[in-house]
């Protein structure tokens, strides 16, 4: 099975499977679920594995189109979304781990771009690296495909946290995503994404209409 789903919003995801409808499909799955959830908590995916060498050469653009936008809906969502991952990771593995707000790996966890023959594959985890940590720190892993060890990731500020043991993490986590409006969240999340590429006077009208937002929010006063 490429990944299989344990409760209402957890995803066991199995990087070594080719991309594919599937892959968009289970995806996708975890968002509906995710939206559609009425309890507070945060989504999460267990991840691991590399795809094998010839993931590829039955790939569609179309596809990966599909694929892309699923993966910007899970970074999107109303809720914290959280990755545990292990082992090497590449593929559809590295493609969620870098869209979750809070990234788990374990000791000896590598990041690695896709190969595709004669070159790393070209996909949104390129802007993803270089958005997250810089050209000049992940140029090896995205020019030539070096590893990135966990001990790095981590300095990058790529993962949050080197554990041997993720569940008190994961206990504190779902008690705090338990304090988060999920809407508020996901607003606060686009002004972090937007900070990078705007302007402080285009990006002032979305942060006085955030600012807004909770003053209107605000309780009446007794």
């Amino acid at each position: 099975m490429r990944g299989e789903t344990d409760g209402e919003l957890m995803l066991r995801l199995d990087g070594t499977q080719p991309l594919s409808a599937e892959s968009v499909k289970e995806m996708d799955d975890l968002c509906d679920r995710a939206e559609d959830h009425r309890e507070p908590g945060p989504a999460t995916v267990h991840a691991t594995g590399v795809p094998p060498a010839d993931w590829w050469t039955e790939l569609t653009v179309g596809v990966v189109s599909k694929w892309e936008r699923a993966v910007r809906r899970f970074e999107r969502l109303g809720r914290l979304t959280v990755v545990v991952a292990s082992g090497d990771c590449a593929g559809t593995a590295l493609d969620v781990l870098l869209a979750a707000v809070v990234r788990i790996v374990a000791p000896g966890t590598r990041l690695l771009p896709s190969w595709t023959g004669d070159a790393t594959w070209p996909g949104r985890t390129v802007h993803r690296l270089t958005h997250q940590a810089g050209a000049a720190a992940i140029r090896r892993a995205v020019l030539l495909g070096v590893p990135i060890e966990a001990d790095r990731a981590l300095a990058l500020n790529l993962v949050d946290e080197v554990s041997e043991d993720p569940a008190p993490t994961l206990a504190g986590l779902a008690e705090a995503a338990g304090a988060v409006d999920g809407t508020e969240l996901a607003i606060r999340r686009q002004l972090i994404f937007e900070a990078g590429s705007t302007t402080f006077e285009d990006a002032l009208g979305r942060h006085l209409a955030a600012c807004d937002r909770t003053l209107r929010r605000r309780e009446p006063s007794a």
